[in-house]
């Protein structure tokens, strides 16, 4: 049986590494000032199953799954909301 460090550690892995694999596409979207290539309807759903499984797992007081899922769901919908200003703009300068 795993240690509890071990477990512990393991539920600070997904809890970094969402969050983290978001910010980067936020941060591409942010500096290069164009959305093109960003799936609207993919990370609207990854913030929906982000927030689903936060309340699947049912333990609404864990640190891990604040900051992995709802963090990362947060991160998803601005996501979201920059590619449709983006998208706006794009079209009005066409």
């Amino acid at each position: 049986m795993l240690s509890q460090f071990v477990m512990e550690l393991a539920g600070w892995l997904p809890g970094i590494i969402f969050p983290g694999a978001t910010a980067l596409q936020l941060y591409k979207i942010w500096k290069g000032g164009t959305a093109k290539g960003v799936s609207i309807s993919t990370w609207f759903l990854f913030a929906i199953a982000n927030v689903g499984l936060y309340i699947y797992a049912q333990k609404y007081d864990s640190l891990q799954l604040i900051v992995g899922l709802l963090g990362t769901a947060a991160l998803d919908t601005v996501i979201v909301v920059l590619a449709f200003v983006h998208e706006g703009k794009e079209r009005k300068e066409r």
